[in-house]
């Protein structure tokens, strides 16, 4: 029997909602399930309401469910907001004692999950601790699976937090056990240990460590949700690595530490969000015009302004594509899961190098704060190509200080070298320049520096991947999406499929520039094409058309701050389109 269990974890900021979820991840990763697990908070330290939700399957997933078996409510205002979610026959547990809630179901499942903490773990703190020994009852599991992952979690506080954790989960399993009289739709079964063990892993954990193994040795950044876990990770492993990690007082100031660390020589990345971009277009366009390698992530959430800074939403896509002054290359990537997101933040960097040119990567809150289950980070997929450089020995061929940092060539990419080699200088400004570097304001030097950079687009087009067509064959419709739909997308898909529809998934995480023609050859296929996008003006439907001169029939756009579910989808295309 297939198993799609989820969980909904509510209550206020501090009360630790995403440590149970991580923990059951966990849990349920090294057991064989595949987990997704997705955050909802607001932007407050303390307070308001917040979840997290897990949910948990044989096969893979990538997107939350739009129902619930489980609630586990911290407050009160988690029953009141979520209860409409639980599926038929669901459970919620609560602590009847603290929590004002009062029916007859034995479903809906009273436990003193603060007085439990402070009896067994000696804090109320650890009354998340109780509520996953509950959760873990209630699905039918051993405890003692539990005990090694509260063990690697609270090890670095020390052995008597670890006891207190464990005492506490105890005591909420046997008190389940002991007292629960409903039926729980949520039994796990075990599944089928893998051969090698799963990961979980969050979008930015895998955006950090394939920036790690792809050689990053310099980042600069201020702290922006949601890209701030990025810079917390790298700064964690900084000194086993030999990365230097700056906290800069602002974006400008981090994208210009960037831009010199490139320049002398070391790859170097920032990450920031639609907001400390904004600051960043001066410096993006001094890396174009100096034909400076660098890789920007850009977690983007809703705006204007500050606007909804912990959720999420796809709008900055023409912003990023237009953004800084002058017309200069630029490569537009956007993983749809961590797995992807591991090896295209390795794919950004030597596409930087080797075309001396800023690289973006558009995450997003959904796919940032996530986690997802990982069968394998496969280093051996990882190359570095750092491009075209000169040895001492090639610059002393040239002739005594014969080097030219911006030498005209056909694919429009000129050697680099490191500053300080040898019988060469290396020059570099911000104005227009001859091929020596120097300052011109010549109208065909213009035209010669200009035609140069834009070369490299066609060689960038070139190296870009085709969008994943799911399923190959078979079909006559087409869902396209970018960047984080990529799960809701695919798992419509399969639900259709089953139904016989003849429908497929084109996803796009490789978005500019975009191979013309072998897209628009199977955009022409399709009978119907549906873009589907987290904003209110379909951007990516406006760059595929103005790319392919191929309009989309139908768009499904959502821009409340929430991610797309597959229910959603569902809903809305059988209401739309068939």
């Amino acid at each position: 029997m297939s198993v799609d269990v989820t969980f909904k974890i509510g209550g206020k900021a501090g009360q630790g909602m995403q440590v149970i979820s991580y923990i059951m991840g966990k849990l349920f990763t090294r057991a064989g399930y595949h987990v997704f697990v997705n955050q909802d908070v607001m932007s407050r330290i303390r307070g308001g309401h917040n979840f997290s939700q897990i949910r948990i399957k044989h096969e893979p997933v990538y997107a939350p469910s739009q129902t619930v078996n489980v609630i586990i409510a911290l407050d009160r205002e988690s029953i009141d907001e979520h209860m409409p979610e639980l599926i038929e026959g669901g459970v919620i547990i609560f602590d009847g004692e603290r929590i004002d809630f009062k029916s007859d179901n034995p479903n809906f499942f009273s436990i003193p999950l603060e007085r439990l903490a402070r009896e067994h773990g000696k804090s109320k703190v650890m009354m998340n601790t109780v509520a996953t020994g509950a959760a873990i009852a209630l699905m039918g599991y051993e405890l003692e699976e539990l005990f090694q992952i509260l063990e690697d979690r609270f090890r670095a506080k020390g052995r008597e937090v670890v006891k207190n954790n464990i005492s506490t989960a105890q005591a909420g399993y046997h008190y389940v056990q002991e007292n629960f009289k409903g039926v729980c739709p949520c039994k796990v079964a075990p599944a089928p240990v893998p051969k090698k063990r799963r990961m979980l892993i969050s979008g930015s954990e895998a955006i950090a460590i394939g920036a790690i193994c792809s050689g990053l040795k310099f980042y600069a950044g201020y702290p922006m949700s949601p890209s701030t876990p990025i810079m917390e990770f790298i700064a964690s492993k900084q000194e086993q690595y030999g990365i230097v990690v700056e906290q800069a007082e602002d974006e400008i100031a981090a994208i210009n530490m960037v831009i010199g660390a490139s320049f002398a020589g070391v790859r170097s990345m920032t990450a920031t969000s639609g907001g400390g971009f904004c600051l960043m277009v001066e410096g993006l366009s001094l890396a174009g015009g100096t034909e400076t390698p660098i890789v920007i992530v850009i977690g983007q959430r809703p705006g204007p302004a500050t606007g909804l800074p912990t959720r999420t939403e796809q709008a900055d896509l023409q912003f990023v594509l237009n953004a800084a002054h002058g017309e200069f290359p630029r490569a537009i990537l956007a993983p749809g899961n961590a797995e992807q997101a591991f090896y295209l933040i390795s794919k950004a960097f030597n596409l930087a190098d080797k075309y001396q040119t800023p690289v973006i990567v558009m995450g997003d809150q959904f796919l940032q704060d996530s986690y997802f289950t990982v069968d394998e980070l496969n280093l051996s997929k990882i190359h570095i190509d750092r491009g075209e450089w000169l040895s001492d020995e090639e610059v002393r061929a040239l002739g005594p200080y014969q080097y030219k940092r911006y030498t005209v060539t056909e694919t429009g990419i000129s050697p680099r070298i490191f500053p300080g080699q040898e019988d060469a200088v290396l020059y570099a400004d911000s104005d227009e320049h001859t091929e020596e570097g120097h300052i011109t304001e010549s109208a065909q030097v213009r035209i010669n520096m200009v035609s140069k950079r834009m070369r490299k687009l066609e060689g960038m087009r070139e190296e870009m991947d085709l969008p994943e067509l799911y399923p190959e064959d078979g079909w006559k419709d087409l869902l396209v999406g970018w960047g984080s739909t990529y799960g809701p997308i695919k798992e419509v898909v399969d639900i259709l499929r089953t139904e016989g529809v003849e429908i497929a998934m084109l996803h796009f995480r490789e978005v500019y520039p975009l191979k013309v023609q072998e897209t628009s050859n199977i955009l022409k296929k399709a009978s119907r094409i549906c873009v589907i996008e987290n904003n209110f003006t379909g951007q990516f439907a406006r760059l595929l058309h103005s790319e392919t001169g191929i309009s989309a029939t139908h768009k499904i756009l959502k821009f409340d701050g929430r991610p797309f579910t597959p229910q959603f989808l569902l809903n809305t295309i059988r209401k739309k389109i068939l």
